[in-house]
């Protein structure tokens, strides 16, 4: 189990909640009827509802370093995790995820309760599948604007199954930072796509889907996360009226 399933909450209302998030503070609860949400980050750069990949949760290495590193710029993240990781983190058992238009309506449902006028808009992303539900809620409803993660453009080895069916939907500012080696949407991939003018593409030398690079290179995935860190707060500055 994870540090992030482990972690004692304090059990809140969403009403309490939009009242603590009001008052400028961040911290660890448990949303009743939804799960644990962790916000931190004093959002000067903007504030992000974040998802979690199919196969760990909020927090993996992965998830902790990076919300971490956006902190450091000044973007406040919003942590949630879906209902089957939770059981999988409760259970200690691992559970594929749902339909992704399940995801899209936990999302949506995040959504609702965060949503505030004196709180201002938010932007949606994830990593990897909490991405493509992000996307796809974006696509459905709307949304200041898209973070990324590992898009799974594709599943390994079928880049003819693209997932971009959606795409032309999305209105909003949306950045992608994708591993250079990325089985699921490589570098000369992406290239061939036609993501649209609202997107821009960030890509991570020699990372892979977990922005791993190869020991070869240099680099490391500590340095690469770091840079997409940088990378998402300079962009999220760039569109303030997204905020």
């Amino acid at each position: 189990m994870s540090y992030f399933a482990r972690l004692d909450r304090v059990a809140i209302s969403s009403v309490r909640l939009r009242e603590r998030l009001l008052a400028g503070e961040v911290g660890r609860w448990r949303v009743e009827g939804l799960g644990p949400l962790e916000v931190e980050g004093d959002g000067s750069a903007g504030r992000l509802l974040i998802a979690h990949g199919a196969g760990a949760g909020q927090g993996s290495p992965f998830m902790s370093q990076l919300r971490a590193g956006l902190a450091e710029h000044g973007v406040q993240t919003l942590a949630v995790e879906f209902a089957y990781m939770q059981r999988m983190q409760k259970e200690a058992k691992r559970f594929p995820p749902p339909r992704i238009d399940r995801l899209v309506e936990e999302l949506s449902a995040w959504c609702d309760i965060l949503t505030h006028p004196e709180l201002g808009g938010f932007w949606l992303g994830g990593k990897s599948m909490g991405g493509r539900a992000a996307s796809l809620l974006a696509a459905r409803d709307q949304a200041a604007g898209l973070i990324l993660c590992g898009y799974p453009f594709h599943p390994p080895g079928k880049p003819e199954s693209l997932r971009l069916s959606h795409w032309p939907l999305l209105a909003c500012p949306t950045l992608v930072l994708q591993g250079s080696r990325d089985p699921f949407g490589n570098a000369e991939e992406i290239e061939g796509y036609r993501l649209g003018d609202n997107v821009a593409v960030h890509l991570l030398e020699d990372g892979d889907h977990d922005w791993k690079p190869r020991r070869a290179s240099g680099l490391t995935q500590e340095g690469l996360i770091a840079q997409a860190a940088g990378a998402i707060a300079a962009f999220m500055l760039r569109h303030p009226q997204s905020h």
